[in-house]
């Protein structure tokens, strides 16, 4: 990642000699609280860019806009120190520099650290790392969405997840999640007297027939890492099967997995499903003729949240 020209850039030794002669400047760590309480550059202060605040918290430290300013960030592959620096020009600091490299070229360097956890090793915390155990799906936090089109609307609304668990083993994840159809509600109708005939409507032979098929699922064949598995990006390519109306159909989607504060797994994954693969063909103008206002497009999309214990 290179420092725009724009920006002074300053070598870990040249900011040590900056440091040595007593030089007055301001050293700005723009990295999260916690972090800066593991690891930090000598007489650093603390201004978190991620937060919407980091300017406050830079004019609680001064508010001299001449003054040379310094901040750094974790390493050469991070933006941190970057933005600061352009959030920093755009309220009209004009000394900035930024430390080329950050806390790991300042490492490598052999220069001094402090901080509670110095010789700890800095995980950046940019891809999942699951643990190998077995995982149980939490219902109450875990949720389906479904929207459904044709030409005058859109109609969504949610599904409630059951039951489920996901095993993972060597960062592969299998796992299965039982779906409770009849659980199907529509949340854009909210009010209109609309609203439950179309929940009926779902809830009939022309779309999911949930007194015969009260439960769908979606098994997890194998869920694998992408390449580069970052956290922000669908970062799993997930085999699955999808049984509705007691028919299995293969379903291929990509999901974005990452860990939760209390060390469970959280995946988000949104995709289509074409309907009709699972004999729900009603208003497709693929299977009837004459439909009038009775067209509904074939396409359902899906947003799923899983969440485990």
């Amino acid at each position: 990642m290179d420092i725009p020209q724009k920006y002074n850039v300053q070598t870990p030794n040249e900011l040590h000699q900056w440091m040595e002669k007593g030089k007055i400047f301001y050293l700005i760590d723009t990295l999260t609280h916690s972090h800066f309480q593991k690891v930090r550059l000598p007489g650093a202060r603390n201004a978190c860019v991620f937060e919407v605040t980091f300017i406050d918290q830079i004019k609680a430290i001064t508010e001299n806009k001449d003054i040379d300013i310094v901040v750094y960030g974790s390493s050469s592959r991070s933006y941190d120190a970057i933005r600061a620096a352009e959030k920093l020009e755009y309220e009209g600091f004009i000394n900035v520099h930024v430390l080329d490299g950050g806390i790991a070229a300042w490492r490598l360097a052999g220069l001094l650290l402090e901080g509670d956890e110095v010789e700890e090793p800095d995980d950046p915390q940019t891809m999942v790392k699951p643990d190998d155990q077995l995982y149980r799906v939490d219902s109450d936090r875990s949720m389906i969405q479904w929207t459904g089109r044709n030409a005058n609307t859109t109609h969504f609304g949610n599904i409630r997840i059951r039951n489920g668990e996901l095993q993972s083993k060597d960062g592969v994840f299998t796992g299965i999640f039982n779906i409770d159809m009849n659980s199907i509600v529509n949340i854009n109708l909210d009010g209109d007297e609309l609203q439950p005939v179309l929940i009926a409507h779902l809830k009939s032979d022309d779309f999911f027939l949930t007194k015969v098929f009260p439960t769908a699922t979606i098994e997890i064949n194998q869920a694998k890492p992408v390449k580069d598995p970052f956290l922000t990006v669908p970062n799993y390519e997930i085999n699955a099967t999808l049984e509705l109306r007691g028919l299995k159909v293969r379903q291929d989607f990509f999901a974005t997995v990452a860990r939760t504060p209390e060390n469970g797994i959280s995946a988000e994954a949104h995709f289509d499903i074409d309907r009709t693969k699972w004999g729900v063909i009603y208003g497709s103008a693929r299977f009837f003729e004459h439909l009038g206002m009775h067209v509904v497009f074939d396409l359902i999309s899906f947003q799923i949240r899983i969440v485990t214990d």
